[in-house]
């Protein structure tokens, strides 16, 4: 008998990563299918680090693929060569939807709609919509179009809260199993040199160039300013992708900072209760992700995908508004909506000094409320489940593929 062909289509980095974590589990489960993939925004790096074939172009664009930001980033795309690579992914997935049993698409209403272009039978990830931000699940004309289709088999929401409101609205196709970004982030026991009896802080810049660099300049700003003002002492340790790790030079020298194998270090910083200034220290790291944000007693972030995660781990995350193009305050500020009280939102305009004042002062204040860092945990729960989503929804597609 012939293997099975699935095609996974995304539009987004985050949502990349969702596909290839359903991937992984279906491998895991055994099930027997050949895969490919067509990543509609950026590279689709991760299909690669997973080992999933790419059947399209790909190109970067601009805006990361978050134009909806801001329309100026879309007419970036458009000169950057957006309508003939979408038309070319479209044909190039015309081509290789025939020998197709499935789909499964994640991300939006473009998502959505590449799949329904296939002609085949499509389950999708619905990660860019959810009642918490909407306050309805608000699809509109055209996307309620596309998932009432007889082609798309089921929708999975990003929280329970969503599956309930879509329910109510005649999608009874509509199920959460959990959602795939809260799995596979057990620690591996990667030593992230920590000193006994001080609270590790993560810092998380994003994974976009050149924003990262500029996020990451701006978190260090903060880190000097929290060292000043955070009693008893606090580590640092800054989850990076691999590209940032290799800027760390040029991040240093605009930032006023020093560089040395992965660790960023700032002279002089006169803390509580000690009489001589002392070198601040961020150490870096591009492969121990889940090993630093669950060893973190905080979370301070300007990305995506990586604060759901930290705040589905039970963690306070305290987020700055940078220059964009995907984290702004507009974009902080849905994020805030999306994940409730566990993330703290600090200005509503690119960090300026005060508002990294105010931060660091949010910092020192969260550290002391218990309760809310209890109610941080429950929350996490809440918004985006237990792990195992990826598992369920690979079960879902063998069912279906049997």
């Amino acid at each position: 008998m012939e293997s099975q062909e699935i095609l996974f289509i995304s539009n987004g980095h985050g949502e990349d990563t969702i596909n290839c974590q359903i991937v992984q589990a279906l491998r895991a489960s055994g099930t027997d299918v050949d895969v490919a993939a067509i990543p509609i925004v950026g590279d689709g790096a991760a299909y690669g680090r997973s080992g999933v074939p790419i059947i399209g172009p790909t190109s970067p664009m601009p805006s990361g693929g978050v134009f909806y930001m801001n329309p100026l980033f879309f007419l970036k795309d458009v000169r950057a060569g957006l309508v003939r690579l979408t038309l070319q992914q479209l044909k190039a997935i015309r081509k290789h939807s025939p020998c197709c049993d499935l789909v499964v698409t994640t991300g939006d209403i473009v998502a959505a709609g590449f799949a329904h272009a296939t002609g085949r039978p499509y389950i999708i990830f619905l990660s860019a919509h959810s009642t918490y931000y909407e306050g309805l699940a608000d699809l509109g004309f055209l996307l309620n179009y596309l998932l009432s289709s007889e082609q798309c088999l089921a929708i999975f929401t990003r929280d329970a809260l969503t599956a309930a409101d879509l329910n109510r609205q005649g999608f009874e196709k509509a199920i959460f199993v959990g959602n795939p970004v809260m799995d596979n982030l057990n620690p591996t026991g990667k030593d992230l040199q920590l000193k006994a009896g001080f609270r590790t802080i993560a810092l998380l810049p994003g994974s976009r160039l050149p924003e990262a660099s500029d996020n990451l300049i701006l978190l260090l700003e903060l880190v000097k300013e929290i060292a000043a003002t955070a009693s008893p002492s606090v580590q640092f340790r800054a989850a990076l992708v691999p590209s940032l790790m290799l800027e760390l030079d040029n991040i240093a020298a605009q930032a006023g900072w020093l560089h040395r194998e992965g660790k960023l270090t700032f002279p002089g910083i006169k803390q509580p209760g000690s009489a001589e200034a002392e070198t601040v220290e961020v150490i870096c790291y591009s492969d121990a992700f889940a090993d630093i944000v669950q060893q973190s007693k905080l979370v301070i972030g300007m990305t995506g995908s990586a604060i759901e995660q930290a705040v589905g781990l039970g963690k306070p995350v305290i987020t700055i508004p940078g220059n964009g193009p995907s984290f702004t305050y507009r974009f902080a500020e849905a994020q805030n909506r999306l994940l409730g009280g566990s993330v703290q939102v600090i200005g509503t305009e690119t960090a300026t000094l005060d508002i990294i004042k105010e931060a660091a002062l949010a910092v020192e204040r969260t550290f002391q409320d218990k309760k809310y860092l209890e109610n941080c945990v429950k929350n996490g729960l809440e918004r985006m489940g237990a792990p195992g989503g990826s598992l369920k929804i690979a079960n879902y597609i063998a069912k279906h593929l049997k």
